[in-house]
Protein backbone atom coordinates (compact mmCIF):
# COMPACT_ATOMS: atom_id res chain seq x y z
CA UNK A 1 0.00 0.00 0.00
CA UNK A 2 2.87 2.48 0.76
CA UNK A 3 4.68 1.80 -2.32
CA UNK A 4 1.18 2.21 -4.34
CA UNK A 5 0.71 5.10 -2.81
CA UNK A 6 4.23 6.55 -3.33
CA UNK A 7 4.16 5.77 -6.74
CA UNK A 8 0.39 7.89 -7.01
CA UNK A 9 2.22 10.47 -5.14
CA UNK A 10 5.11 10.32 -8.03
CA UNK A 11 2.89 10.44 -11.12
CA UNK A 12 0.76 13.38 -9.50
CA UNK A 13 -2.44 11.45 -8.70
CA UNK A 14 -4.86 13.46 -6.27
CA UNK A 15 -4.53 12.26 -2.41
CA UNK A 16 -7.68 10.89 -1.39
CA UNK A 17 -8.00 12.62 1.12
CA UNK A 18 -7.98 16.02 -0.91
CA UNK A 19 -10.15 14.46 -3.14
CA UNK A 20 -12.80 13.13 -0.41
CA UNK A 21 -12.96 16.62 0.91
CA UNK A 22 -13.53 18.30 -2.55
CA UNK A 23 -16.21 15.92 -3.63
CA UNK A 24 -17.82 16.68 0.14
CA UNK A 25 -17.81 20.36 -0.59
CA UNK A 26 -19.69 19.00 -3.87
CA UNK A 27 -22.04 16.73 -2.60
CA UNK A 28 -23.57 20.02 0.21
CA UNK A 29 -23.76 22.09 -2.85
CA UNK A 30 -25.89 19.98 -4.67
CA UNK A 31 -27.79 19.05 -1.08
CA UNK A 32 -28.34 22.70 -0.82
CA UNK A 33 -29.23 23.56 -4.48
CA UNK A 34 -31.50 20.54 -4.36
CA UNK A 35 -32.80 22.39 -1.25
CA UNK A 36 -33.48 25.77 -3.08
CA UNK A 37 -35.13 24.44 -5.88
CA UNK A 38 -37.50 22.44 -3.50
CA UNK A 39 -38.20 25.95 -2.06
CA UNK A 40 -38.91 27.49 -5.19
CA UNK A 41 -41.34 24.75 -5.99
CA UNK A 42 -43.49 24.96 -3.31
CA UNK A 43 -42.35 21.56 -1.65
CA UNK A 44 -40.90 23.18 1.04
CA UNK A 45 -41.48 26.16 3.33
CA UNK A 46 -39.11 29.29 3.36
CA UNK A 47 -38.48 29.25 7.10
CA UNK A 48 -37.65 25.20 6.75
CA UNK A 49 -35.80 25.64 3.30
CA UNK A 50 -33.72 28.43 5.55
CA UNK A 51 -33.22 26.32 8.59
CA UNK A 52 -31.85 22.95 6.79
CA UNK A 53 -29.87 25.44 4.74
CA UNK A 54 -27.78 26.35 7.56
CA UNK A 55 -26.60 22.44 7.95
CA UNK A 56 -25.84 22.49 4.83
CA UNK A 57 -23.52 25.07 5.08
CA UNK A 58 -21.55 23.90 8.11
CA UNK A 59 -21.24 20.33 6.31
CA UNK A 60 -19.64 22.47 2.99
CA UNK A 61 -17.23 24.72 5.78
CA UNK A 62 -15.83 21.23 7.44
CA UNK A 63 -15.26 19.57 3.91
CA UNK A 64 -13.33 23.01 3.07
CA UNK A 65 -11.16 22.88 6.40
CA UNK A 66 -10.19 19.12 4.85
CA UNK A 67 -9.37 20.61 1.85
CA UNK A 68 -7.40 23.75 3.19
CA UNK A 69 -5.60 21.06 5.84
CA UNK A 70 -4.50 18.44 3.22
CA UNK A 71 -3.48 21.45 0.79
CA UNK A 72 -0.80 22.61 3.78
CA UNK A 73 0.85 18.93 3.87
CA UNK A 74 -0.01 17.28 0.39
CA UNK A 75 3.57 16.49 -0.80
CA UNK A 76 2.32 16.01 -4.49
CA UNK A 77 -1.05 17.33 -5.82
CA UNK A 78 -1.94 16.68 -9.50
CA UNK A 79 -2.41 20.19 -10.72
CA UNK A 80 -1.12 23.45 -8.60
CA UNK A 81 -1.79 23.44 -4.97
CA UNK A 82 -3.23 27.55 -5.90
CA UNK A 83 -5.46 26.01 -8.77
CA UNK A 84 -6.34 23.75 -6.10
CA UNK A 85 -7.33 26.20 -3.63
CA UNK A 86 -9.13 28.40 -5.72
CA UNK A 87 -11.22 25.46 -6.83
CA UNK A 88 -12.02 24.81 -2.81
CA UNK A 89 -12.67 28.74 -2.66
CA UNK A 90 -15.43 28.50 -5.76
CA UNK A 91 -17.14 25.55 -4.40
CA UNK A 92 -17.15 27.41 -1.15
CA UNK A 93 -18.68 30.38 -2.91
CA UNK A 94 -21.19 28.31 -4.69
CA UNK A 95 -22.38 27.15 -1.76
CA UNK A 96 -22.42 30.19 -0.11
CA UNK A 97 -24.38 32.11 -2.73
CA UNK A 98 -27.29 29.27 -2.86
CA UNK A 99 -27.66 29.97 0.83
CA UNK A 100 -27.93 33.79 0.48
CA UNK A 101 -30.43 33.07 -1.91
CA UNK A 102 -32.64 30.66 0.61
CA UNK A 103 -32.14 33.40 3.14
CA UNK A 104 -33.45 36.31 1.38
CA UNK A 105 -36.16 34.31 0.06
CA UNK A 106 -36.80 33.62 3.73
CA UNK A 107 -36.09 37.53 4.85
CA UNK A 108 -38.12 39.21 1.69
CA UNK A 109 -40.79 36.95 2.00
CA UNK A 110 -40.97 35.40 -1.39
CA UNK A 111 -43.46 33.32 -2.27
CA UNK A 112 -42.37 30.59 -4.15
CA UNK A 113 -40.83 31.19 -7.69
CA UNK A 114 -41.06 27.84 -10.04
CA UNK A 115 -39.82 30.38 -13.00
CA UNK A 116 -36.39 30.17 -11.35
CA UNK A 117 -36.60 26.50 -11.40
CA UNK A 118 -34.72 26.16 -14.56
CA UNK A 119 -31.59 28.04 -13.38
CA UNK A 120 -31.16 25.78 -10.73
CA UNK A 121 -31.37 23.10 -12.51
CA UNK A 122 -28.45 24.44 -14.87
CA UNK A 123 -26.58 24.65 -11.68
CA UNK A 124 -27.08 21.11 -10.62
CA UNK A 125 -25.83 20.45 -14.17
CA UNK A 126 -22.48 22.38 -13.53
CA UNK A 127 -22.22 20.38 -9.54
CA UNK A 128 -22.03 17.40 -11.75
CA UNK A 129 -20.57 18.17 -14.22
CA UNK A 130 -17.23 19.60 -11.69
CA UNK A 131 -17.48 16.53 -9.31
CA UNK A 132 -16.67 14.31 -12.62
CA UNK A 133 -13.82 17.12 -13.31
CA UNK A 134 -12.95 16.27 -10.07
CA UNK A 135 -12.79 12.37 -9.83
CA UNK A 136 -10.97 12.34 -13.46
CA UNK A 137 -8.04 14.75 -11.58
CA UNK A 138 -7.51 11.10 -9.19
CA UNK A 139 -7.37 8.89 -12.40
CA UNK A 140 -7.05 10.71 -15.79
CA UNK A 141 -6.19 14.45 -14.96
CA UNK A 142 -5.44 15.07 -18.97
CA UNK A 143 -9.29 14.87 -19.32
CA UNK A 144 -10.14 17.06 -16.38
CA UNK A 145 -10.97 19.69 -18.50
CA UNK A 146 -12.98 18.45 -20.48
CA UNK A 147 -15.69 17.99 -17.88
CA UNK A 148 -14.55 21.36 -16.31
CA UNK A 149 -15.29 22.53 -19.96
CA UNK A 150 -19.23 21.58 -19.36
CA UNK A 151 -19.35 23.42 -16.46
CA UNK A 152 -18.66 26.31 -17.52
CA UNK A 153 -21.29 25.61 -20.54
CA UNK A 154 -23.51 25.56 -17.42
CA UNK A 155 -22.20 28.41 -16.28
CA UNK A 156 -23.14 30.23 -19.36
CA UNK A 157 -26.71 28.86 -19.47
CA UNK A 158 -27.33 30.07 -15.97
CA UNK A 159 -26.27 33.17 -17.25
CA UNK A 160 -28.77 33.64 -20.30
CA UNK A 161 -31.75 32.44 -17.73
CA UNK A 162 -30.82 35.69 -15.94
CA UNK A 163 -30.95 37.76 -18.41
CA UNK A 164 -34.33 36.32 -19.79
CA UNK A 165 -35.51 36.72 -16.40
CA UNK A 166 -34.15 40.49 -15.80
CA UNK A 167 -35.52 41.69 -19.43
CA UNK A 168 -39.07 39.96 -17.71
CA UNK A 169 -38.77 41.82 -14.99
CA UNK A 170 -37.75 44.89 -16.14
CA UNK A 171 -40.62 44.91 -18.82
CA UNK A 172 -43.32 45.04 -16.19
CA UNK A 173 -44.14 47.40 -13.37
CA UNK A 174 -41.11 47.85 -10.58
CA UNK A 175 -43.38 46.90 -7.60
CA UNK A 176 -41.47 45.95 -4.04
CA UNK A 177 -41.80 42.40 -5.01
CA UNK A 178 -40.21 42.94 -8.43
CA UNK A 179 -37.10 44.43 -6.85
CA UNK A 180 -37.14 41.16 -4.61
CA UNK A 181 -37.57 38.83 -6.97
CA UNK A 182 -34.44 40.53 -9.06
CA UNK A 183 -32.47 40.25 -6.39
CA UNK A 184 -32.95 36.49 -6.03
CA UNK A 185 -32.51 36.69 -9.55
CA UNK A 186 -29.35 37.99 -9.12
CA UNK A 187 -28.10 35.38 -6.55
CA UNK A 188 -28.73 32.88 -8.99
CA UNK A 189 -26.30 34.37 -11.52
CA UNK A 190 -23.74 34.72 -8.98
CA UNK A 191 -23.62 30.81 -8.30
CA UNK A 192 -23.34 30.59 -12.16
CA UNK A 193 -20.18 32.90 -12.18
CA UNK A 194 -18.92 31.16 -9.16
CA UNK A 195 -19.37 27.79 -10.89
CA UNK A 196 -17.53 29.22 -14.30
CA UNK A 197 -14.88 30.36 -11.98
CA UNK A 198 -14.28 26.76 -10.44
CA UNK A 199 -14.40 25.00 -13.74
CA UNK A 200 -11.73 27.91 -14.87
CA UNK A 201 -9.55 26.42 -11.81
CA UNK A 202 -9.64 22.92 -13.07
CA UNK A 203 -8.96 23.98 -16.95
CA UNK A 204 -6.06 25.90 -15.92
CA UNK A 205 -4.24 23.55 -13.55
CA UNK A 206 -5.09 20.75 -15.73
CA UNK A 207 -3.71 22.76 -18.90
CA UNK A 208 -0.51 23.91 -16.94
CA UNK A 209 0.07 20.32 -16.02
CA UNK A 210 -0.51 18.41 -18.95
CA UNK A 211 0.27 20.45 -22.49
Amino acid sequence: MRLKRYFGLMTGRMDHVLEDGLVGQLQATREGARLAEAMTSGLVGRTEAHRRMRAIEHRGDRQREVVVDRLSSALVTPIDREDLFRLSRSLDDVLDTLRDFVRESHLYRVPGRKNLTPMLEEVLTGVDALEKAVHELMSNPSEAAMSALDARKAGGAIRRLYQYEIARVLTGEMTTDMMKERELVRRLELAGSHICDAADAIADGSMKRWH
